[in-house]
């Protein structure tokens, strides 16, 4: 593989223009974080959310790499139902490619939770906990702590993510072993236990019109060919907002969208990626799932939720 430095063209082009993000700046802050950024990408399959105009004019979700892609950006074929029989999907494993994505104005990078050397087996569960628009943040946070609080009991490791727009993500690594479809039966077993116990703050409803003020548990990015936002990829929103890992004591702190690009480099300067070692966590999903069908369920308002 080549190591030519690969050149941003239009460097002074304004994606972000409230605080005046140029696409120069938008690829050092990649540059930047690359060495917390990269270990999360490794060997994934990336969708892009390209903004080529800026965040203020429409953008497109893209799949397929670009065909005047230079030779440094890594792929991966996946199948598809498509005329092609195949999407050629960007992997991000170095520095360069990251500057390739920048230059390409892919604000947001979502990953697949598996990797490129078993697409069929994820390695991740995400609980993508989404509020209603005007939902209360205490709510949210209590809920959040809920999710913690029960793949804890399910002998999960839980993780944190602030998405950078209205929402957290908890995150368990797994060992691989079971496919999607049972990473998913999981997820949702998860989701259905927690909404039942607290009915009136959460949902599994997938019709938007049926949730109300309740906050969704979503679980359908477990799945074969679904993304999840990854960890520090700025968001397409007037403030360049950053998916930041936190732990679970700054909780009452941090809003879902309290990092920008600066302020997760400030964080980093100070603090170490809290997600760093996560895949020295892996348990099992056959083995949550068992655990979680011998527990007892939780009556109506017995909350998970304990602690900070």
């Amino acid at each position: 593989m080549t190591t030519d430095r690969q050149q941003i063209t239009h460097p002074d082009k304004v994606l972000y223009p409230g605080p005046g993000v140029t696409k120069e700046r938008f690829a050092a802050y990649l540059e930047q974080v690359a060495e917390v950024m990269l270990p999360h990408l490794a060997g994934r399959p990336l969708v892009q959310h390209r903004f080529p105009d800026g965040v203020e004019q429409p953008g497109f979700y893209q799949k397929q790499v670009s065909a005047q892609a230079p030779d440094v950006v890594d792929t991966i074929d996946v199948h598809a139902d498509t005329r092609r029989g195949h999407v050629e999907h960007v992997v991000a494993d170095d520095v360069e490619t990251l500057r390739y994505l920048a230059n390409q104005a892919c604000l947001e990078l979502h990953r697949w939770l598996s990797r490129s050397d078993d697409l069929d087996v994820p390695d991740l569960l995400v609980v993508d906990l989404d509020p209603p628009e005007r939902g209360d943040l205490g709510d949210l946070r209590h809920a959040v702590r809920a999710a913690r609080d029960l793949l804890d009991e399910i002998g999960l490791v839980p993780h944190l993510m602030a998405t950078g727009s209205s929402g957290y993500h908890v995150v368990a690594p797994l060992e691989r072993g079971e496919g999607f479809d049972e990473v998913r039966a999981l997820a949702r077993a998860v989701a259905d236990r927690l909404a039942a116990a607290d009915p009136d703050r959460l949902t599994v409803e997938q019709r938007v019109a049926a949730r109300g003020n309740r906050i969704f548990l979503d679980t359908n990015r477990n799945a074969y060919a679904q993304t999840a936002i990854a960890p520090y990829s700025p968001r397409a929103r007037p403030e360049p907002t950053v998916a930041t890992p936190i732990e679970f004591p700054e909780l009452g702190k941090v809003r879902p969208d309290g990092y920008d690009l600066a302020g997760v480099l400030r964080r980093l300067a100070r603090k170490d990626d809290p997600w760093a070692d996560i895949h020295a966590h892996t348990v099992p999903a056959v083995q949550a799932r068992r655990a979680l069908e011998t527990m007892e369920p939780r009556s109506e308002g017995a909350s998970w939720a304990e602690g900070p």
